[in-house]
């Protein structure tokens, strides 16, 4: 048995050392205990992930806040109080309990607390935060339901802990504090910039991609398919490669081509919610459409637009 909700199974191969998917409202992550530097290490092969990209650390409670970290900047425990469980991922100084592998050999750590119902029951049973990037291969589309899980990774894990499809659908935002004391926006995702405006009283700044990332998804290139995706004008485009067969991923509308092998419409009210929820899922049916080429357009640059847009282009960069 590959996959299931049993919590106790995936407990148990949890405190053995051994590697589980686990749902959470962005995405499914690939967990592993986060005091067991080995079993990180194997996060790290299965995804065949660059060490110098560090991992999100998962947690239930404050009281694992604190064992993990060294000090809590009381701005930053603000925020966490407004949108913890939830989508939001934030960098503190990390505590010796860390290893220096899951940081990459950064000073801070990127903790969230999920808001996920079997997961959160399942960090109830644990006595150690869950180390867990994406449950993908490095660099691939981001799985949202267990079934993406099983096709990337399903011959190197132990068990997929199903909880069904995400509900958000892209990772969480990752915030820090600059030297400054203001608060900056590392990854887009889940909560808005906005939304944060109002606990800081200020829009935070967005830092771009690095090539040493201080956290998750900041590198150029990210989310994307087997197939090459190109963005734009999706009228233009079709014509264009009029001469490939085309799967075409578009915000409410499309058009017909004899191009046109498969379309896909993430929201067809212009929800950005639905949107996101809808994206990494598209992008895995698109990628497996038979299609030689995928081509979508941006959304509007507002809310979690913005999120969803940062996607697309990492996918198609």
């Amino acid at each position: 048995m590959k996959s299931g909700n049993n919590i106790l199974l995936a407990a148990e191969l949890l405190k053995a050392g051994k590697v589980v998917a686990i749902p959470t409202e962005t995405v499914y992550g690939l967990a592993a205990n986060a005091f067991d530097a080995e079993a990180v290490i194997n996060i790290f092969e299965i995804k065949n992930r660059p060490k110098f990209n560090p991992l999100i650390v998962h947690i239930q409670s404050w009281k694992m806040l604190e064992r993990i970290t060294q000090e809590i900047h009381p701005i930053l425990k603000k925020i966490a109080e407004n949108f913890w469980p939830g989508p939001l991922t934030i960098l503190f100084p990390k505590s010796d309990a860390i290893h220096p592998v899951i940081t990459a050999g950064s000073t801070n750590v990127a903790v969230r607390m999920p808001n996920h119902i079997l997961t959160k029951s399942l960090l109830d049973q644990l006595d150690f935060p869950l180390a867990a990037p994406s449950a993908n291969l490095f660099g691939k589309i981001s799985p949202t339901t267990a079934a993406h899980v099983l096709e990337q990774l399903g011959d190197q894990i132990e068990y997929v802990l199903d909880g069904g499809e995400c509900s958000i659908g892209v990772e969480s935002t990752i915030i820090k504090m600059n030297m400054y004391e203001k608060v900056e926006i590392l990854r887009l995702g889940g909560i808005t910039g906005e939304e944060i405006a109002l606990i800081t009283g200020y829009l935070p700044k967005i830092i771009n991609e690095t090539e040493k990332p201080e956290a998750p998804g900041m590198l150029a290139s990210h989310y994307a398919p087997n197939k090459p995706m190109l963005l734009g004008n999706i009228t233009q485009l079709v014509e264009r490669y009029s001469n490939k067969k085309l799967a075409v991923i578009a915000f409410a509308t499309t058009i017909d081509h004899p191009s046109i092998i498969s379309s896909y419409i993430l929201s067809e009210k212009q929800d950005l919610h639905e949107a996101a929820h809808n994206l990494f899922s598209l992008m895995h049916k698109a990628e497996n459409s038979g299609a030689d080429l995928i081509i979508a357009e941006l959304l509007p640059e507002i809310g979690i637009g913005r999120a969803i847009n940062d996607r697309l282009k990492r996918a198609a960069f």
